[in-house]
């Protein structure tokens, strides 16, 4: 009887037997025996090795990691990540043993002449695949390495650029023409370009690129995005143009169309306000582009954003009375500055009054509702004291004994005066 190589120790007891039926059947039976026991010694031993190396998982990651998160979003806990290491165990233990009884049951055929050719078929197709991953995994080697060094050298880049444009947003670093509200976006843009062209560069070394079907889902998610995304690269482009213009910057009050406010945030794709009624409005970079801004606080960081009211007054008061007043009114009001010096325009000549517009300069854009409240009002309590009537809105005067418009209270004490 003729053995193969896969059973050196039975074909050395079958010689040492004399090389008869007898011999050959009872060096089969010696093989069985010490297969099994050697079997079922690996099992045990592999299963107490598994729940070794699991309680030292479940060791390592209850001393050492506390928990997953990504900024204050926890993502997984303690218990979570020793429960999935436990499990990671668990499925690798299972594994060896599943491949520990294909070579036991593979090993056992092999002793039988009627199964001895399905031993072999398994065993090569087992050998070949093993071989074909290993081979594979070591074709591949060059190529992955390639791809880690790319990634390596793209990160290093981004790092880089990232300290380089901090460094200008903060104003460490001043370059000529570029400003530091750039930053930001320069580097979301230099950031995109890079990843992108990192992509190109390391895609061809990606396993499984060549495929048709990786070809047909690129393109499947090329057609997608192209079709999906066109109001969005039209909100992206806005958003860099409006960038680059310096329209606004974060905090800058300002009015877009209809809506006045605060900037709050700038990103990709819209603009936030914060109205002075605390409301937050949400406007497409886009509609952004299409409408006027008007920038208050661009206009206060230079020189003063001249705010102005208009009041009617009867021709019957003299004209110097009236932008003394008004002057007056701006002098009591806060937040308006002396200098330059409020100043007083008269509009028009109506039928029944004259048009007069007081002018003042603040720094404080952001606070011009408060500043027009309070200016009004000292307005009042001006021409109050002054006893005189403001005809806003117009209305006609009966002079044939009629009382004035002037509060009693303040028209008594200025009697008495």
């Amino acid at each position: 009887m003729e053995f193969d190589r896969l059973h050196p120790l039975r074909s050395w007891m079958f010689e040492k037997l004399g090389g008869s039926e007898a011999a050959f059947w009872i060096s089969t039976l010696v093989s069985l025996v010490l297969t099994t026991v050697v079997f079922v010694i690996l099992w045990r031993v592999l299963g107490m090795v598994g729940q070794r190396v699991g309680e030292s998982v479940d060791r390592l990651v209850r001393h050492r990691v506390k928990e997953l998160k990504i900024q204050r979003q926890r993502l997984f806990d303690q218990e979570d990540l020793t429960q999935a290491a436990g499990a990671a165990v668990r499925i690798i233990t299972v594994l060896l043993k599943i491949l520990l009884l294909l070579v036991f049951i593979n090993t056992v055929l092999a002793y039988f002449e009627w199964t001895h050719d399905i031993a072999l078929v398994i065993f090569s197709f087992v050998g070949q695949t093993l071989s074909q991953i290993a081979r594979n995994f070591v074709a591949y080697l060059p190529n992955l390495a390639i791809v880690i060094i790319f990634i390596f050298i793209a990160r290093f880049v981004l790092r880089v650029l990232r300290l380089i444009f901090e460094g200008i947003r903060r104003e460490r670093i001043r370059l000529r023409g570029f400003y530091p509200e750039w930053a930001r976006t320069s580097f979301n843009l230099t950031r995109v370009a890079v990843v992108a062209l990192t992509v190109v560069v390391i895609f061809p070394y990606l396993p499984g690129s060549e495929s048709p079907a990786f070809k047909g889902l690129s393109i499947f998610l090329g057609v997608l995005i192209s079709l999906g995304s066109t109001s969005a690269i039209a909100h992206m482009v806005a958003g860099i143009v409006i960038t680059y213009t310096r329209a606004f910057r974060l905090g800058d009050r300002v009015r877009i169309a209809d809506t006045e406010g605060d900037i709050v945030e700038r990103s990709a794709f819209v603009t936030r306000i914060r109205t002075p009624k605390n409301v937050e409005v949400a406007i497409p970079n886009a509609m952004v582009m299409n409408n006027h801004i008007v920038n208050y606080s661009a206009q206060a960081r230079a020189g003063g954003v001249l705010l102005h009211t208009t009041v009617t007054i009867g021709y019957d008061i003299p004209w110097p009375r009236v932008h003394e007043l008004l002057i007056e009114a701006a002098s009591r009001t806060s937040k308006l500055e002396t200098e330059p010096a409020p100043f007083v325009l008269q509009t028009a000549l109506e039928d029944n009054y004259v048009a007069y517009e007081l002018n003042a300069y603040t720094h404080v854009p952001s606070g011009k509702t408060r500043i027009y409240s309070d200016l009004h009002a000292n307005i009042q309590d001006c021409f109050r004291e002054a006893n005189i009537e403001i005809l806003s809105p117009a209305y006609r005067a009966m002079r044939d004994g009629n009382e004035i418009t002037v509060p009693p209270d303040q028209a008594e004490s200025s009697e008495t005066s």
